[in-house]
Formats: C-alpha cells, sequence, structure tokens
C-alpha cells in the first residue's frame, strides 16, 4: 500500500513537470494571438490606469502650479524690495551729484569774492506759509556770522541775515515784501546806471528796480548787480536780469523788472558773505562820516 502512494507521487510529479514545460514552451513561441482572459485582464488593466492616470495627473499639475505660483510671488517680491532699494540708491546717487555740483561751484564762487571771507551754510528751515520771504541757517554767532551779512549762492544774491543766533540765523531773502528790503544796484551797461531794488512782483517772478533815472536808456537781458555802496552788499554780484521796463506811475523815473539770477524757490548750500577786517573798518569809516 505505501509503495502505491510513493509511485502515485511520483507521476503527479512527472506529470506536473511536463505540464510547466509545456506552459513554458507554449510562453515562449511566437504567438500572435492572444488568449481571451489575457486580453481581458490587459484590457482591465490599461482601463483602470486610464482611469487614475488622468485625475492624478491633474492633482499632481495642480498642486505644481500652487509650488510655482508661490515661488514666483516670493521671487516677485525679492525682486520687488531689490529694484525698490536700486531706486533708493539711483535718487541718493542723483542728490549726492547734485550736492557736490552746488559745492563746487560755491568754492569756485569763494575765490571772487575779494574783501570777504565766505562762511559756508545750509538751509535747515522754511516756511512754506513765507516761502519767498525768509529761510533759516545752520550757521550762528559763534561761527561768525551777524546781522546784515549778505547772503549768496553760486548763482547770485539771495538775501541779507535778518537775525543771528547763536547757532543759527534768520536769512531775509531779496524777493521779500517788506518795505525796509532795499538793495544799491548798478545795471550792467555802456553806462553804469544805479537804481534801488525794492519790492517784489510775485505775478511776473521777479525784483522791482526802482528809482532809475528818465532818460537812462536800459533794455531787456541786461544783467542788474550788486553796487557794493553801503556796504553790506559786496560790489559785483549778480542779481539778476532785466525782463521788462516800464516808466512809473509818475512819469519821473523807470522802473525795471529783474528775474532773479538765483533760484530762489529751491535753496539749500548757501554762503555768508563776511566781511573782512578792512571792509569792516571801510564800512564804519563810511558810517561815521555820513553821521
Amino acid at each position: 500500500m505505501p509503495q502505491f502512494f510513493f509511485n502515485k507521487r511520483l507521476i503527479v510529479l512527472l506529470v506536473s513537470i511536463i505540464i510547466l514545460v509545456a506552459l513554458i514552451g507554449f510562453s515562449l513561441n511566437g504567438r500572435k494571438t492572444v488568449t481571451f482572459p489575457e486580453q481581458f485582464v490587459k484590457d482591465a488593466v490599461g482601463l483602470a490606469q486610464t482611469a487614475f492616470h488622468q485625475p492624478a495627473q491633474y492633482v499632481a499639475g495642480f498642486f505644481q502650479n500652487i509650488n510655482d505660483l508661490r515661488h514666483t510671488y516670493e521671487e516677485n517680491e525679492l525682486l520687488k524690495s531689490r529694484l525698490d532699494g536700486y531706486m533708493q540708491m539711483e535718487a541718493k546717487v542723483k542728490e549726492l551729484e547734485d550736492d557736490n555740483k552746488k559745492l563746487k561751484a560755491i568754492l569756485d564762487k569763494k575765490e571772487s569774492l575779494s574783501e570777504y571771507d565766505p562762511i559756508q551754510a545750509t538751509v535747515i528751515a522754511r516756511n512754506p506759509d513765507r516761502w519767498h520771504e525768509v529761510i533759516a541757517l545752520d550757521k550762528g554767532k559763534v561761527h561768525g556770522v551777524k546781522e546784515n551779512m549778505a547772503v549768496i549762492t553760486a548763482q547770485g544774491l539771495i538775501g541779507k541775515v535778518k537775525h543771528a543766533s547763536q547757532f543759527t540765523s534768520t536769512v531775509q531773502l531779496i524777493s521779500s515784501l517788506d518795505r525796509t528790503n532795499r538793495i544799491s544796484a548798478v545795471i550792467q551797461a555802456d553806462t553804469r546806471v544805479y537804481g534801488l531794488i525794492e519790492g517784489y512782483d510775485e505775478k511776473k517772478a521777479a525784483l522791482m528796480l526802482k528809482r532809475i533815472p528818465k532818460e537812462a536808456k536800459i533794455k531787456e537781458k541786461q544783467l542788474v548787480l550788486s553796487s557794493g555802496l553801503g556796504g553790506i552788499f559786496p560790489e559785483g554780484l549778480i542779481i539778476g536780469e532785466i525782463i521788462e521796463v516800464e516808466p512809473d506811475e509818475y512819469g519821473l523815473t523807470q522802473i525795471a523788472y529783474v528775474k532773479p539770477a538765483a533760484n530762489l524757490y529751491d535753496l539749500d548750500h548757501v554762503m555768508i558773505a563776511k566781511r573782512t577786517m578792512i571792509a569792516d573798518e571801510n564800512f564804519d569809516k563810511e558810517e561815521e562820516e555820513e553821521k
């Protein structure tokens, strides 16, 4: 009996080997057709892959787009901050270049101020309600500033020191409407013509040069300079250029409208013309003679 079961197992083993070899040979054989079960399995797997592939790709693409947008936003913010920094730097460079030009012009102007010791100053305050009246400077008595000293820029005369404290000073501009604001001036022509700067015409944006003799021949575009009379303003400082001439209200003298050479609207770096010892002595003599 045991011998029978042993032979039976051997027979099953041999049959299994034969079937396995047959299946291997069958699978290795280059078939042109596929069985129905194989087709069913392949089609089912393909449909499943197709069904899950599109949503998976969409979801993956959606999250990828969100990630790209986040990175794009971060890069954009970084570039904007850098651009703002570049713009601020460019504005600062432009401001420094303008200051450099103005300071160089002021240094060149210092050499032409004979008998006067220029004090460089910076505008620190300006009242919007009195824009054409006064400005405040960062230099005062400790720096040698006194009242009635002339204040200029590289372009020309802008005013005089109205009040001086220890560390700051207030400047009355030549465009001030104060009736006591007068400047002795001379017109640069073939024959010197004198007059007084008295008043400012806001509509014409021009100084009013009055008391010009009726017979004096003056015309537009002639330069008006400080005459140096009185000892307050240095002689030869450019005040402006004549833009219009008309007789006064009585017809006895002429009035010339003078466009200021200096930009009175935009003032930052200026010079205070401090009189030297020689000039002070001459001025004191003139005062004594007048008395």
